[in-house]
């Protein structure tokens, strides 16, 4: 540590020793690394990759990793957050010549223990390797990390990986978790002289996903050690990866922590007040970020502002966020669509829906077009609270101004609709080529579950294949909970078990509801199977009723004849006395 301080204390008053002086840092780091050679590496892990059963439990990470201070520093200015995903270059399809053909080959070499088989196979196949070629492949193998994995490294054994290959089955590995062999490949980076920035940053991204926060921001700090100048936009990615999948907390904490080497400013506390504003929408936070901003005074900026009326709209705070917008425009902070889409949510919800139609006017006078969000701003509400008519009037003002309906325009008319109005749905959704998707048959199950009606969601079910749409893990989820908590216990173990059947591991969670949901109804069955009888409550009581009023007409009857000898008794003294002489 002393001694990368050292160096950059050289960097500042002697630059043209610097590059020496890295040398040699680097040569004495490197004595402190394992003899094993890349390939030893690469041999274990593939090892692993097909022997592999059990989930991989991600070590620390190896802060011995040494990485080239010879790269470019970047500039201090900060140009905004970095999507990782934009070094992954998603291809649109999967159709290139050959693909579908070494899918299928894969899926027969995987069965091979070790690599030198597993490669050959794939070299007998007759496809020949090229970088894109391997990229689409990887692309259309990321849910099968294993299979991904192996076709990396045929394009390595072929030359033919880029730096986006790199990057793309590091992704894939983060993904999956299997961050000991990401790192592995990071260390074989270092060693060709490539950049490890933009794999340090999806490192960030995965930890983040992957909710190991405290990883994420140790991959920072190692990437920030054999950095020359402190990395502003990697400082906000890392912000922002952590806000984006729930760790809000410890980005701030970061953020506040790093003030010194990164001074607060607006884009640091907008980062965070996105997390709380739009990822967790947390009113009472983001107000305690917005006085924390006072505190430190920092102004807030148009993006600043569109966050916190974004977060009074989604919560339903009329009042704050039109005063919000009033001193908005006071500072001359110009609104953008978003701050316009969330004034017109927030009214259409309080039922103003003329005054957001007004907004709708606002938006056209200031030179800007309405969007699909736009009017989806005024469909969404309208349908939650089933004011149908008056959102199909919006659709047709919609399509009146050449507007197009999009996925979220037809979700939102699925949340009330019946089941024949779910099926005209997704009709029109078809003809406008918009689906349905996945995402549309998972909302609908969920709402049928919702209402109780498991019928209609097993018919959706079967609709879904006259729609191609093929179901995932989330749609048996969503079935067979809803099938078990229906009573459904027949019909919900026979999705279950056809879940196994394509391949699909089990949930234990659902394993667990569905073992108990099966114990609870055999107990049921041997309770009324059962000869010895059952104390009835009621029969009970009406058996002691009956016996106490039988006691108490016992009681009378022996009442009354007492009373009536006592009687007789009375009538014979009477007599004798009438018999006797009676005395002067």
């Amino acid at each position: 540590m002393a001694l990368l301080a050292l160096a950059k204390r050289f960097q500042r008053t002697s630059p043209q020793l610097f590059p020496s002086l890295v040398l040699v840092l680097e040569s004495s780091a490197r004595q402190h690394l394992s003899s094993s050679s890349s390939s030893s590496y690469q041999s274990h892990f593939l090892t692993r990759a097909f022997h592999q059963t059990g989930p991989l439990h991600s070590p620390a990470i190896p802060v011995n990793l040494q990485f080239s201070t010879l790269q470019p520093s970047h500039s201090q200015k900060f140009r905004g957050v970095i999507d990782v995903h934009q070094y992954l270059h998603k291809p649109s399809s999967y159709n290139a010549v050959g693909v579908n053909e070494l899918l299928e080959s894969l899926k027969r070499a995987s069965s091979f223990h070790s690599e030198e088989e597993a490669l050959a196979f794939l070299d007998q196949s007759g496809v020949k390797a090229s970088e894109g070629f391997v990229n689409l492949a990887i692309w259309g193998l990321m849910d099968q990390w294993k299979l991904a994995f192996l076709v990396f490294k045929w394009g390595e054994k072929w030359g033919c990986n880029s730096e986006r290959n790199w990057s793309l089955i590091i992704w894939v590995l983060g993904c999956h978790k299997k961050f000991s062999t990401a790192w592995c490949l990071i260390r074989d980076i270092n060693r060709s002289s490539m950049d490890t920035r933009r794999a340090m940053l999806i490192m960030i991204d995965r930890y983040a996903a992957a909710n190991h926060p405290g990883k994420a921001i140790q991959t920072f700090h190692i990437s920030e050690k054999f950095s020359a100048a402190p990395d502003l936009e990697a400082f906000y990615t890392l912000l922002n990866a952590l806000c984006r999948h729930g760790n809000i907390e410890e980005a701030e904490e970061f953020m506040l922590k790093n003030k010194k080497l990164f001074p607060l400013e607006t884009e640091s506390f907008n980062v965070i007040l996105n997390g709380w504003c739009n990822i967790s929408v947390d009113v009472f936070e983001a107000k305690r970020v917005w006085r924390e901003m006072s505190k430190c005074c920092i102004l807030p900026n148009a993006t600043s502002y569109t966050h916190m009326i974004s977060c009074f709209s989604n919560t339903g705070n009329l009042f704050d966020s039109l005063r919000l917008y009033d001193e908005m425009k006071k500072r001359d902070c110009v609104p953008g669509m978003d701050v316009y889409n969330s004034l017109i949510y927030i009214l259409s919800r309080e039922n103003c829906l003329k005054e957001a139609l007004k907004i709708v006017d606002i938006i056209k006078d200031a030179g800007l077009l309405p969007d699909s969000a736009t009017y989806n701003s005024m469909i969404v509400p309208l349908c939650e609270v089933g004011k149908l008519e008056e959102a199909r009037n919006v659709l047709a003002t919609m399509t009146g101004e050449n507007v197009s309906p999009n996925l979220e325009t037809y979700h939102a008319f699925l949340e009330g609709a019946s089941l024949e109005g779910t099926l005209e749905v997704l009709n029109r959704m078809k003809k406008a080529d918009l689906g349905p998707s996945k995402d549309t048959f998972l909302l609908i199950l969920a709402k049928f579950f919702k209402l109780e009606q498991p019928k209609n969601a097993l018919k959706i079910w079967s609709e879904m294949k006259q729609y191609d749409v093929v179901p995932e893990p989330e749609h048996y989820k969503v079935l067979v909970l809803g099938l078990a908590r229906s009573g459904l216990l027949v019909k919900a173990r026979e999705f279950h078990a056809e879940m196994l059947s394509v391949g699909i591991s089990d949930d234990p969670k659902l394993g667990k509801l569905l073992k108990e949901e099966t114990q609870g109804s055999s107990h049921q069955v041997e309770r009324q199977g059962q000869t010895k009888p059952v104390r009835n409550t009621k029969k009970g009581t009406q058996l002691r009723h009956g016996l106490l009023v039988k006691v108490m007409e016992t009681r009378i009857s022996g009442f009354k004849s007492m009373l009536s000898g006592v009687a007789r008794v009375a009538v014979g003294v009477d007599n004798v006395f009438q018999k006797c002489p009676l005395n002067p």
